[in-house]
């Protein structure tokens, strides 16, 4: 068993310790002690005897768990405000195997509570849920280590008086899944395909036609998932990509979603976002996408969010139904600091015949890029355009 497993265990023995009455500040950093202690043990350990229960390769989960429960224990005694806390020695786990019950979706909960900002709570729950380090979130949010640190410790903080059968509500977990998606999605780490799986299980237990839009449109990006990159890393936009190789049993899944979603008539921003995707899905080329129905969707879109990134893409479509200069001109009533407004600029402008603006704006864009792939595919287009320029007589 190689760490990333080991870390696979983590909402799990977390969610047992909780049960048990663990603080959950306390219970993370002693499941995060006992992955440490676990990692040096395999390393040095010799194969398990049939007679030596203590050895983490007969019953890895079972094993973290007593590891974990200790280390609690051991942290609750060191401090004299929470002194009454050693009672809980009489009730420290049976060695042997641990349950087989699935706690995460219970912990997004607990993490997602709505005394948090999003942030904060997407971060919480990489760092305790996801089992990603701290410079790993420091990175894909794009602050300094020691910060992002920071801001998780008063997460834990906060939720540390949380009782575990009073957590947030479905609208905080929701966007803390969609986020969370979007981090795998895009970033270094994969945790879309855990998201799906979470997701699966909220819409097994909640009857919301928003639960059932959120996994419509994460089925619908997933199924794109193999074509979002050439083999050397590079991006690949949606309209180059092979869409013969789109998942198109996960496409054909989340379109039958999101039409149930739809009948039920209660419209909300994720089952709006399925809608575009699955119209973008259902297009055979791209230039057979049918981007006057998309942007009416990303109107319906912006009048359930008054999102400024909701309308910079509403440009973007706008430009392809109606033209290049329209889309201009939807985009001339946004803020031009908006993330990603360079780039769409410059792809308007490009459509329009103006290389040299779009090769400038392409070279802004990559400028503020946040990370290296989105930099090098932006540095690449303004690169083309700039040969193209100087090319032309």
């Amino acid at each position: 068993m190689n760490e990333a497993q080991l870390r696979s265990l983590t909402p799990s023995v977390l969610g047992i310790l909780v049960r048990r009455g663990a603080d959950f500040a306390a219970a993370e950093d002693a499941v995060q002690d006992a992955l440490v202690e676990a990692v040096r043990v395999w390393r040095a350990a010799p194969s398990p005897s049939s007679s030596d229960w203590e050895h983490p390769m007969r019953d890895p989960k079972g094993w973290l768990v007593t590891v974990a429960w200790r280390r609690f224990l051991d942290a609750t005694r060191a401090d004299a405000a929470r002194r009454r806390r050693e009672d809980l020695v009489d009730e420290e786990p049976a060695p042997g195997p641990a349950s087989a019950v699935d706690d995460t979706l219970q912990l997004y909960f607990l993490c997602a509570h709505p005394s948090l900002t999003p942030s904060s709570a997407v971060a919480l729950t990489l760092r305790a849920v996801g089992g990603l380090t701290t410079r790993q979130i420091a990175r894909a949010y794009l602050v300094p280590e020691a910060t992002m640190a920071q801001r998780i410790s008063r997460a834990k903080r906060t939720v540390s008086g949380v009782r575990f059968d009073q957590p947030g509500d479905v609208a905080t977990v929701l966007r803390v899944l969609y986020l969370v998606f979007n981090e795998g999605y895009s970033g270094d780490v994969d945790l879309a395909a855990e998201a799906i799986r979470l997701t699966r299980q909220l819409a097994a237990a909640v009857d919301h036609p928003e639960v059932a839009g959120l996994l419509a449109l994460m089925l619908l990006h997933h199924a794109r998932r193999a074509t979002r990159t050439a083999p050397d890393g590079s991006l690949v936009p949606l309209a180059e990509q092979d869409r013969g190789r789109w998942d198109t049993a996960s496409i054909a899944e989340g379109v039958d979603i999101l039409q149930a979603a739809l009948a039920r008539d209660r419209l909300g921003e994720f089952q709006a976002q399925a809608a575009i995707a699955a119209l973008h899905a259902d297009a055979p080329t791209a230039e057979e996408t049918d981007w006057v129905q998309i942007v009416e969707w990303y109107d319906e879109l912006a009048r359930l969010t008054d999102s400024p990134v909701v309308r910079l893409n509403r440009a973007v479509a706008v430009g392809e139904a109606d033209g290049p200069r329209a889309g201009l001109a939807a985009l001339a009533a946004l803020d031009a600091s908006l993330p990603r407004h360079a780039a769409v600029a410059a792809h308007l402008h490009e459509r329009d015949g103006d290389l040299v603006t779009a090769a400038r704006l392409y070279a802004e864009a990559a400028h503020r890029a946040a990370n290296l792939a989105e930099r090098d595919h932006l540095t690449r287009q303004a690169a083309r355009l700039n040969s193209r320029s100087s090319e032309a007589p």
